[in-house]
């Protein structure tokens, strides 16, 4: 037997199509319960269980009770950005679907990824923060500039370093191949825009929806 992590357990539980539906439906960043996850992954709810109790197993998954309510949400951002990776690889490399219809296309341009704005929005934005030297490349990672931080503090938003999870993050957008942000400055961000209300959430999907008036706003913001 080699050392070293194991790959091929995380693989096969990711790769059962069933659990995958589960975790993609999780990527909106909303904590479900077994019977909503089960209508995502189009099974019975002993099934549904059976799968979750090896998602929980696995330490993708975490579970949290409320009264009488049991809800399920991804173990963490390095799950989320597993699965967005993936997502990548099977847009990039998969076999090939139906044009997409019109929700996909709003997925394209703004949507949720767990806790973080992704799409062409989130990846416009990234490449202006760099631009405007807000944040800075070093090597292969992100940091926030003393000038980002004056920015984003005078814009309200509040940056919080959190244990095991970065300021800054890249994370593979699957929709444009490229990086958006994420990290806890990707979170406040996205918190930001809905506070603001410059953006809705879809019902029942990752999409993300700009108003006219909040697209220019977010806009002058982010990417002026």
């Amino acid at each position: 037997m080699r050392e070293g992590p194991d790959i091929a357990r995380i693989a096969s539980l990711v790769g059962d199509p069933a659990r995958a539906n589960m975790l993609n439906a999780l990527m909106g960043g909303t904590a479900l319960t077994a019977s909503e996850l089960a209508l995502e992954a189009g099974v019975s709810l002993p099934t549904a269980s059976s799968h979750l109790s090896k998602l929980m197993e696995g330490g993708l998954l975490t579970l949290a009770s409320q009264g009488r309510h049991r809800y399920y949400g991804l173990a963490s951002a390095q799950v989320a950005g597993m699965i967005e990776a993936i997502i990548g690889v099977a847009e990039a490399v998969g076999p090939k679907r139906v044009r997409p219809g019109p929700r996909d296309a709003a997925m394209r341009v703004a949507r949720v990824c767990y806790d973080h704005l992704a799409g062409e929005q989130a990846v416009a934005m990234l490449d202006r923060l760099f631009d405007r030297k807000l944040l800075l490349r070093e090597d292969n990672e992100i940091r926030l500039s003393s000038a980002g931080a004056s920015h984003f503090s005078a814009l309200g938003i509040e940056i919080q370093a959190r244990a095991r999870r970065p300021v800054c993050r890249a994370c593979l957008d699957w929709s444009v191949r490229r990086s958006h942000l994420a990290g806890t400055l990707g979170a406040a961000i996205l918190d930001k825009i809905i506070v603001e209300k410059w953006a809705r959430r879809e019902k029942d999907s990752r999409a993300v929806v700009f108003s006219p008036r909040g697209r220019q706003a977010f806009e002058r913001v982010f990417l002026a």
